[in-house]
């Protein structure tokens, strides 16, 4: 039993090494560099442990992309207790949200992009982190006596609002600064034009939804 537990546990601290390697080379190199090789010289490996331990690369991605959503909602269990001034709420989650993309663009891409071409995360997979990812949403955002369904669209429209407006942001971020462009490239200007984008989004549905 001992031996069985002690082998449990010496896995889990192997895959674990290999994860915490894949999201440093994922930060240091981009997408690019998740190649097996890449991912076994960052863990002090062999490609062989990377295939004994994952099946390959798709496996490495798909236990990546199950870990990059599991830092989001670490990210939003930093939220502070609600206020009961739900717009004020909503702006917190939605501000721990644009930081935790901005802090890597490289995972938020690799979440809620294509960078992979050949990489399409497993349905099951896919379909579970993004619900546990969006029930944060849900409970955060959703108005108080709205059926599920709408409780459910109001949270997705607000959430969609969101990923647009910072996806656009790390695409600007991304490229040669637009003289004269509307949006001043101070990080607090940025931020006050998602706050806007936000509560712009939010009253507009309080008065769909009301």
């Amino acid at each position: 039993m001992a031996a069985r537990e002690g082998a449990a546990r010496s896995a889990a601290e192997t895959r674990e090494r290999f994860l915490r390697a894949a999201i440093r080379v994922l930060a240091e190199q981009g997408v690019a560099g998740l190649t097996v090789r890449n991912l076994a010289d960052a863990a002090g490996s062999s490609t062989i442990g990377v295939y004994s331990r994952f099946g390959g690369r798709a496996g490495v991605l798909d236990a990546l992309y199950e870990r990059a959503f599991e830092q989001l909602d670490a990210a939003y269990a930093t939220l502070p207790p609600r206020t009961g001034d739900r717009r004020a709420d909503v702006l917190a989650l939605a501000l721990v949200y644009r930081r935790f993309a901005l802090e890597n663009p490289a995972r938020y891409a690799f979440m809620f992009e294509r960078p992979v071409a050949d990489f399409d995360p497993d349905p099951a997979l896919r379909l579970s982190v993004l619900r546990s990812s969006f029930t944060q949403v849900v409970d955060r955002a959703s108005p108080e006596g709205l059926s599920a369904e709408d409780g459910r669209r109001y949270s997705y429209l607000l959430w969609t609002t969101m990923h647009g407006l910072i996806s656009v942001e790390l695409t600007n971020a991304a490229r040669s600064p637009l003289p004269g462009w509307f949006v001043d490239p101070d990080d607090q200007a940025r931020e006050q034009v998602y706050t806007d984008g936000v509560l712009a989004i939010t009253t507009g549905l309080d008065a769909r939804f009301g």
